[in-house]
């Protein structure tokens, strides 16, 4: 399993899917030079957009969504503040933290 600050493995060195999903968001954030803003739509889904969530909603990149269980295996294997977490062989540095974006909580991964 990830840790803030380590390698980021599941069983038998298997990387699991909610960081591979991660890994993926991350780097369409950084191809964008923007965060990775997650937003629970309801108890099953969670929307993924790219943006700056100080801004409009309205201006953000959608990228679809994941199933909640997803979001919330990739918040446990995060912490809020700084993260430094190895996915495959490349290494992401990030601050999560959580904003409220119009009338919903979101989770924020701002690249550092």
């Amino acid at each position: 399993m990830a840790t803030a600050s380590g390698l980021a493995s599941g069983p038998q060195g298997k990387t699991p899917e909610s960081l591979l999903a991660l890994a993926e968001y991350l780097e369409l954030s950084l191809d964008e030079g923007k965060c990775l803003v997650m937003i629970r739509q309801d108890i099953d889904i969670c929307a993924v957009y790219v943006g700056d969530p100080t801004g409009p909603q309205d201006d953000f990149t959608s990228h679809g969504t994941i199933a909640a269980r997803l979001a919330d295996e990739i918040l446990e294997s995060t912490q809020a503040g700084a993260n430094r977490v190895t996915i495959g062989d490349q290494t992401y540095r990030f601050i999560r933290s959580f904003m409220q974006i119009d009338d919903s909580g979101a989770v924020v991964f701002a690249p550092m």
